[in-house]
Order: C-alpha cells, then sequence, then structure tokens
C-alpha cells in the first residue's frame, strides 16, 4: 500500500510563511511528477505546483514568486515553501504523486489526506 502524509499547516498572519512537507511511503519503486494543490470552502480542488523528477517546476500564477516547490528524491518527500502568505491562500491543501509500484506497473495518482492552511490576522 501508498500512503502519503502531509505535515505542516496552521494558522499564519498575512505575509508569513509556512513549509508544507509530505512524504510518500510503502510499496515505491518510482515517483515521478509530484505536485500540490489546494481547495477553498466552496471553490475547486486547483493546482498550485507541481515538480517532475528531474526538478522542473510549475506554478499557478497566483503564488508564482511566494511559493516554492522542491522535493528530495532520496526521502520520496516533496516540499512547499510558502512565502508572503495572503488570506486568499486559506485552503486545504493536498499532496499528489504519480507513483510507480513495480518496474513492470503503470504508475498509479495517490492523494495525501490533507492540511489545513488558514492565513488571518
Amino acid at each position: 500500500q501508498v500512503q502519503l502524509v502531509e505535515s505542516g499547516g496552521g494558522l499564519v498572519q498575512p505575509g508569513g510563511s509556512l513549509r508544507l512537507s509530505c512524504a510518500a511511503s510503502g510499496s515505491i519503486f518510482r515517483i515521478n511528477v509530484m505536485g500540490w494543490y489546494r481547495q477553498a470552502p466552496g471553490k475547486q480542488r486547483e493546482l498550485v505546483a507541481a515538480i517532475t523528477r528531474g526538478g522542473s517546476t510549475n506554478y499557478a500564477d497566483s503564488v508564482d514568486g511566494r511559493f516554492t516547490i522542491s522535493r528530495d528524491n532520496a526521502k520520496n518527500t516533496v516540499y512547499l515553501q510558502m512565502d508572503s502568505l495572503k488570506p486568499e491562500d486559506t485552503a486545504v491543501y493536498y499532496c499528489n504523486a504519480d507513483i510507480e509500484k513495480s518496474r513492470f506497473l503503470k504508475a498509479y495518482n495517490y492523494w495525501g489526506q490533507g492540511t489545513q492552511v488558514t492565513v488571518a490576522s
């Protein structure tokens, strides 16, 4: 079984910073793209940032320049450094990954359970 476990969410004031982590565990051969999504109340889930195994990244326009995604392939972990946070960044943040459980199997998409980020004074 494969699990994604997020950590690092919480309450922060506008202009503050938070760092989210997501560790993948279980039967893992290789992890391809890893990413962070978020869902605010009453809104659809949206992509925040993604990173390939080789380190190529892409960001939503709303977070570009404020958030930084990175990963440690040896630890099967992806990070999201969030700076200059705004109230509109308030949402549940979900980790996502395309994971191959074996060299003989195709990759499947997995989600974490989500971590709440609240930006408020």
